[in-house]
Parts: C-alpha cells; sequence; structure tokens
C-alpha cells in the first residue's frame, strides 16, 4: 500500500535521526575511521589511542593523580588501571604513592614517556589535517566548538 503525503512528511524528519543519516552516528562513524587511522600511526609505536590520551594529559601536567586523569577523560577506574599497568610494564611512566595521601596513586612519566612528547604530535597533526582537508580556519574553529558544545550538552 503507497504511502501518504501526511505519512512522508512524518517520516522524512524520523529520517535524519536513523542512521546512517543520523548526526550522532555520523560522528561514531568519524570517532571509529580516526581512531582506526590513529591506531595503525601509532601500532610501530605499540601504542594505543588511549595511551596517547593519557601521554597528553602527564605532557600537560605530570604527576597526575589517577582519578585526574580519569575526570579528565571521563573514563572509569578499571579501564584506566588496565592502560595504567600496561604503560608501566613499558616503561613509559611510573607510579608513587602520594606522600600527603597514601590512598592516591601518582602517575610520572619516566624518560621514555617524554621522549614520545617530541614523536607522536606530529603523527596527530598529521592525521587532523587529512581529516580537516577542505575546512578553512573558520569552519574548523567552528566544528570544534560545536563539538565542545554537543559534548557539554550531553555531559
Amino acid at each position: 500500500m503507497p504511502s501518504t503525503s501526511t505519512e512522508q512528511k512524518i517520516a522524512e524528519p524520523l529520517r535524519e535521526i536513523l542512521a546512517p543519516y543520523s548526526v550522532g552516528y555520523r560522528i561514531k562513524l568519524l570517532g571509529q575511521l580516526g581512531s582506526r587511522r590513529f591506531q595503525e600511526r601509532l601500532e610501530p609505536f605499540g601504542l594505543t589511542p588511549f595511551h596517547w590520551v593519557v601521554l597528553c594529559c602527564l605532557w600537560e601536567e605530570d604527576g597526575l593523580a589517577t582519578c585526574s586523569i580519569g575526570e579528565k577523560l571521563q573514563q572509569v577506574g578499571g579501564t584506566l588501571t588496565g592502560v595504567l599497568d600496561r604503560m608501566e610494564e613499558r616503561g613509559l611512566i611510573r607510579r608513587e604513592r602520594d606522600p600527603r595521601d597514601r590512598r592516591i596513586w601518582r602517575i610520572w612519566l619516566t624518560g621514555a614517556g617524554r621522549e614520545l612528547e617530541n614523536i607522536l604530535p606530529p603523527i596527530a597533526l598529521d592525521l587532523r589535517e587529512q581529516a580537516m582537508q577542505g575546512f578553512s580556519l573558520e569552519e574548523r574553529q567552528l566544528f570544534s566548538r560545536l563539538i565542545d558544545q554537543a559534548i557539554a550538552n550531553l555531559s
């Protein structure tokens, strides 16, 4: 039975929320593609995108408490703990108890973790340039602000 024009008018807005047309689906796809491409570039270093974000936190402020890294990255403890375990095994970080509060573990970069600060950011910049090819500076800034606003709206 053919649909009526009223049904078509109702169906058209619904199409915008259905995969693969929805903004949410396309953001997920962008994240997956970006993560996959970044993983390929990090593989020679034995790293993952999650290692990258932890390193970024520590390059910005070394000696963060584990809970502070989790808050910055909006990650639950168990997931972060496993990543930190692997990073420590690889000699990228070291953990020390906070001398003022023994319940807190602080995460410090080792020399090897610090060395990656000169190697990995250019790789990330190159991938960002690939993803943003054809975007003007203003479009890049707007895109970033819109993503930040959507994240804030759902946080």
